[in-house]
């Protein structure tokens, strides 16, 4: 399967993922990217992050903390 690039906007006060996009051409992506940082931009309680993965399932499991509402984090990552 093909590189998908996935954008994620993430309110770290309400803990939870407020913006999801899936782009197949890269330079979409960045400049999808470049656009919400700039919209954004000094905004210190969100996180913007554009990753690649062979598909969202995929960004599911590796940056699980986006997406699971108590914060348990990636299955992947040793617990403390």
């Amino acid at each position: 399967m093909a590189l998908q690039h996935f954008l994620l906007v993430y309110d770290l006060n309400a803990q939870r993922l407020i913006a999801q996009e899936q782009f197949e051409d890269g330079a979409e992506a960045a400049r999808a990217y470049a656009e919400h940082e700039r919209k954004f931009q000094g905004r210190e309680d969100l996180e913007i992050v554009l990753v690649g993965a062979d598909s969202i399932e995929t960004i599911r499991q590796t940056h699980a903390h986006y997406f699971d509402s108590v914060g348990t984090g990636s299955p992947f990552l040793a617990s403390a």
